[in-house]
């Protein structure tokens, strides 16, 4: 190739489009090749792996059995199993070690071990290996030897199986019904008592003398409330008595046998046992209780479904809030503003509001928000409750207002773009035949805009979803005791903190106790933040290209 063709070649721009065609693609193959590892890696978590059985022999110990999942395996060097002190054969430079989830944490200490390839005998699967899924101290691995009913034996060896199953879905349905008179009838007493204590303290701040004929209803009030939480609390107690009646008998891989109650067994199956329908039955089960279960084990176990809510319900509050917020100061802006050096000011102020660090506007929230604004409101509104704060601590409210400010720019300033976009003479047309300002405002710019409106909204959805640091400072909890949204009247509780994916994946990640054990539900919540994400945006584009359609039958 001559330099004239090199040099024709360079200047029709050929190279740049290739070059930039090259850096889409490794960009794109780079975010498919992440998100299928956290795909693999988090929903691979569900699948009911088959349990091992072997024999496995130390040097200078005795020879032991070991029961469990192979979670993991590695080639690791001589000189590495030296340092951690395990001696390889003479003449090997190197061994597979694997890792093994044994479960039985309370009696083994531990629910993971790493043990080496050449001091383990070949594996078996045997059918009649039990995995129990525990409400306490994770999973459980053993032989089912026998179920007692009050102490009582009523089956053992082969028909021990087939009643456990049984009795395992009474007391499942026990636990959900103990669950439900605890968390909706009980709570609502306990919101009914605390509503007749706060009237009590206000009509005390007010000077009402006790034998009034408020403080009468007030106590006739609590008597009621006091009747029905004594019988809620006798059936209760029936209920626990018929929970705890049922045992399960199993035996460890080191011989011992042990009493499970089945009031702490989530569920018993035997994966190597189970063909591939009935794991893959068991797999979207397992996924579906993971997305609408609760927490448990300082969230290593059990689902995420307070975390889902809590984000969802988190995002749409601040949509709701940050969308008539950019739109009003856009238009201000653009349409209404004399153009000088005070407007232009203020757009490179906004700007660079964009680019301002998340954890400030964390702390802004706090102090603003929270210490100002919620303690305040507290003693304007709320004197009866204080010194224990209402909407003075941080909440879901002043969450969303906080993710509210911190994304106002970015949906001002597509905003803007989009009403920069508009012609003139559309505007003049309409003024021209009469329409005023703001008739042409309402009726023409703003449809016209609408689509980069929600080009904003989708910008600063995806930016608010996975932000974790403000919602630290305003809100966000490890656990939250109730969601922001019940039967009990005003039904949207916006003083009430929540969960949140986001942080939620830092907690299990770098906070858990139990670090083999958190690592896949890392995988799984990234993944499904990831798709609250796509779902929220693909909501949000659905309805933009709508609002561009009916804006170009419009022009039409």
């Amino acid at each position: 190739m001559s330099n004239q063709s090199v040099s024709s070649w360079f200047k029709n721009g050929t190279p740049w489009v290739w070059l930039n065609a090259g850096a889409v693609s490794i960009s794109l193959v780079m975010v498919i090749g992440l998100l299928g590892l956290i795909a693999v890696r988090g929903l691979s978590h569900f699948w009911p792996a088959d349990i091992v059985v072997v024999d496995y022999t130390e040097p200078g110990r005795a020879p032991f059995q070991l029961l469990g999942e192979v979670v993991d395996k590695e080639t690791v060097s001589a000189l590495r199993l030296k340092s951690a002190g395990v001696e390889l054969p003479e003449g090997q430079s190197s061994a597979q070690r694997f890792l093994l989830k044994i479960g039985n944490r309370d009696y083994f200490g531990l629910d993971f071990r790493w043990v080496v390839g050449p001091w383990m005998s070949e594996g078996t699967y045997p059918e009649n290996v039990v995995a129990v899924e525990r409400r306490e101290w994770g999973h459980f691995y053993g032989y089912l030897s026998a179920v007692k009913e009050s102490g009582q034996l009523v089956a053992s060896n082969d028909v021990a199986w087939d009643e456990l199953q049984s009795r395992l879905e009474r007391a499942n349905g026990l636990v959900a019904q103990i669950k439900d008179i605890e968390k909706h009838d009980i709570g609502e007493i306990n919101h009914g008592l605390e509503s007749l204590r706060l009237e009590a303290r206000q009509l005390e701040i007010e000077g009402v003398n006790e034998g009034s004929l408020q403080h009468q209803e007030i106590a006739q009030s609590r008597q009621g409330w006091n009747d029905q939480y004594k019988v809620l609390q006798k059936e209760l107690e029936a209920l626990y008595i018929a929970l705890n009646r049922d045992q399960m008998m199993m035996t460890m891989s080191d011989g011992r046998e042990v009493e499970i109650p089945l009031s702490k067994v989530v569920d018993a199956y035997r994966p190597n046992a189970m063909s591939t329908l009935d794991k893959l039955a068991f797999y979207f089960h397992e996924v579906w209780k993971f997305v609408s279960g609760d927490p448990r084990e300082a969230n290593t176990e059990g689902g995420i479904f307070p975390a889902i809510f809590g984000t969802v319900m988190m995002v749409l509050i601040m949509a709701v809030l940050v969308t008539p917020f950019g739109v009003v100061a856009a238009v201000y802006l653009k349409e209404y503003a004399t153009q000088g050096p005070m407007i232009r000011l203020i757009r490179i102020a906004v700007n660079n509001l964009a680019g301002v660090p998340s954890i400030v506007y964390g702390v802004f929230g706090l102090g603003f928000f929270v210490y100002f604004l919620g303690g305040n409101i507290d003693e304007l509104f709320f004197q009866a409750s204080l010194p224990s704060p209402t909407f003075g601590t941080p909440g879901l409210l002043w969450a969303s207002l906080t993710l509210a400010i911190l994304t106002v720019p970015v949906v001002i300033v597509a905003t803007e773009e989009g009403l920069s976009r508009i012609p003139r003479n559309i505007r003049e047309g309409s003024l021209a035949l009469g329409a005023t300002k703001a008739e042409t405002l309402w009726r023409t710019v703003l449809p016209m805009a609408a689509p980069a409106m929600m080009t904003g909204l989708i910008l600063a959805v995806a930016r608010a979803a996975g932000e974790v640091a403000p919602l630290m400072m305003v809100g966000v909890v490890k656990l939250a005791p109730a969601l922001a949204v019940d039967s009990i009247a005003p039904y949207l509780h916006l003083d009430r903190q929540f969960m949140h994916l986001g942080f939620h994946i830092y907690d299990v990640g770098f906070q858990s106790p139990n670090v083999e054990a958190a690592r896949p539900l890392v995988y799984a919540t990234a993944l499904l933040l990831v798709m609250i994400i796509i779902v929220l945006n693909i909501t949000a584009i659905s309805i933009r290209n709508r609002l561009r359609e009916n804006s170009k039958a419009s022009e039409n």
